[in-house]
């Protein structure tokens, strides 16, 4: 699959139960991180169990265009040689992030503070993505920002040639906003503090410790506060990426809504900050095992053992949003096939991801028969059982990697099949996730085939 080539629709339809073993890609919070925190150290960062997928690729890309030497060894296995803090070349041409929001807004922080110059695109999806909240605080430091209006992509950023410290509170449970200033602050003199009024994932705090800043957290009345002392000199390390607890979220929500469903998932990062859809899925029911608690990599993992449950609808506390946002998707499909009704508040931030993912399910479930509710922060799906779902119908993905994979699980489990449009983004986060769920027994099927 290619995030940026033709539109390829998909099919998927009623499944027997799922079995066997869901090995997930690595995680892409911290496939990202590595690559630019390898780029600004001294020396070799060696990567393993890096996440393939297309919007980490175009990460590589970028780090290469700043002047950081960034090779494959083997699937995976990653080698990047840095260029220091504040070591950034100028890009000789623009950068473009495909569909990574997560990409374009890290790497932005990272070069803020370096006087360098560097242009910005990304697809259709990304280009509708607000910049501004990240542009903002980074020209706090000095940097300047030039895109289109309302701070969209394309969009040009003048690094800050003196930069200054800043203290800054983060208006919005962002953990791209937080880490595109802990970045920039790398390169800036004396103390950056970073406020966070809720906590979001914390892999930047835990990366940059482990790659030898000076970075302190405290949790005070005003909230969660960081601060980083800049200009070290960053130490090259070994990671080792944990599998990617959003990916795992499809193969174990299908496991769930499909009947007689059995599988395991290994060695899934249990960050605390990032579980919050599996504390969902037990309050709602759900038979997950988890096995084998260790650490990888500086994150907590488990093997997941799931099977088939009658799940019920709940609540989803407002609290838990920011350690499942990009979850919301999976488990309002697997709330329409629980019983009663599933309340979900607190997401307002699921209106400027990849789309506008609050319309994007509501209309989607609604094309299935789903009965369904929302506002501007609110999702509340009436569920239909077991097996309830009439499905037949085809939802619209707009370029929305977990919006397609979402239908597809539902698919497996409705009554009639359900179609996509387009499952091209899916290789942004999950290039496997085809050959992965049919190793399972899912139908899933390319509808041009």
């Amino acid at each position: 699959m290619s995030g940026h080539g033709e539109p390829v629709p998909m099919t998927a339809r009623r499944s027997g139960a799922l079995r066997g073993v869901a090995e997930v890609p690595g995680d892409k919070s911290i496939s990202h991180r590595a690559l630019i925190l390898g780029a600004l150290s001294v020396g070799e960062t060696r990567v393993s169990g890096l996440l393939e997928g297309q919007d980490v690729l175009d990460t590589a890309k970028a780090m290469r265009a700043f002047g950081a030497e960034v090779t494959r060894l083997g699937a995976g296995d990653w080698s990047v040689h840095g260029v220091g803090v504040g070591g950034f070349a100028e890009p000789a041409d623009v950068i473009d992030c495909g569909n990574s929001g997560t990409g374009v807004r890290l790497i932005m922080g990272a070069m803020a503070t370096s006087p360098v110059t560097a242009t910005f695109t990304g697809d259709a999806s990304l280009r509708k993505r607000p910049m501004g909240r990240v542009t903002e605080p980074l020209a706090l430091f000095g940097a300047r920002a030039y895109g289109r209006h309302g701070g969209r992509l394309p969009m040009t950023v003048v690094g800050a040639a003196e930069p200054v410290p800043v203290r800054y509170t983060v208006p919005m449970p962002s953990a791209q906003v937080k880490s595109a200033i802990l970045l920039a602050g790398l390169n800036a003199p004396g103390e950056t503090v970073v406020i966070e009024k809720e906590p979001t994932r914390d892999h930047s705090e835990r990366m940059l410790r482990g790659f030898g800043a000076q970075l302190t957290v405290e949790d005070a009345p005003e909230g969660r506060i960081i601060t980083l002392t800049g200009r070290p000199e960053l130490r090259p390390q070994t990671v080792a990426v944990p599998r990617d607890p959003s990916s795992a979220a499809f193969p174990v929500c299908a496991a769930l809504i499909v009947e007689g469903s059995d599988i395991l998932v290994p060695g899934v990062s249990q960050n605390p900050t990032r579980n919050g859809l599996y504390t969902t899925l037990v309050e709602m029911g759900a038979d997950i095992a988890f096995e084998n608690p260790r650490e990888e990599g500086g994150e907590p993992v488990a093997d997941l053992r799931v099977r088939f449950s009658a799940l019920k609808g709940i609540e989803v506390p407002e609290d838990r949003a920011a350690s499942m946002i990009d979850e919301y998707p999976v488990l309002s499909v697997v709330a329409a096939c629980a019983e009663g009704t599933t309340v979900m508040r607190g997401v307002k931030e699921l209106r400027v991801k990849e789309s506008d993912r609050i319309d994007a399910m509501a209309r989607g479930l609604e094309a299935m028969g789903v009965r369904v509710e929302e506002d501007e922060d609110t999702l509340i799906v009436h569920g239909m059982g077991p097996g309830g779902v009439p499905g037949g119908a085809t939802a619209k993905t707009h370029i929305d990697h977990r919006i397609a994979m979402s239908f597809l699980v539902l698919g497996l489990a409705a009554q009639k099949p359900v179609s996509i449009d387009d499952g091209s983004p899916i290789a942004t986060s999950f290039p496997v996730f085809e050959g992965l769920m049919a190793g399972l027994g899912a139908q899933i099927v390319r509808s041009n085939a």
